[in-house]
């Protein structure tokens, strides 16, 4: 049973604007158990690089009007893509971190 639930909804409003809600309350189900400040430090060690060098600007993937993640679920599964990819050797809470950082920052998938 969510906790959430029985917060009044001004007072979770008012606790997403001020960021006072755990990160993993403001989630999708796909990466809620990610750490968003964990995540935007690979993002900025690997990501960002890896992007800049292929497409010139490295926030290019994430703010295209034709970007192909629509979903928490496909933001997710290309993180994990990456990971290969780079064989950066991520954990899942790794890569859960990385998407609950994109989505913060770029995706903003509701819960």
């Amino acid at each position: 049973m969510s906790t959430l639930r029985f917060i009044p909804q001004a007072a979770v409003v008012a606790a997403l604007l001020t960021g006072t809600l755990p990160a993993s309350a403001q989630q999708p189900k796909a990466f809620a158990n990610g750490d968003a400040k964990a995540g935007e430090a690979l993002v900025r060690r690997d990501c960002m690089t890896c992007h800049a060098q292929r497409f010139g600007n490295a926030t290019t993937m994430y703010t295209r009007a034709d970007r192909k993640v629509r979903s928490p679920e496909q933001l997710l599964a290309q993180v994990r893509v990456c990971n290969v990819e780079l064989k950066a050797g991520y954990f899942p809470e790794e890569e859960d971190s990385v998407a609950a950082y994109l989505n913060l920052d770029y995706y903003r998938f509701a819960p």
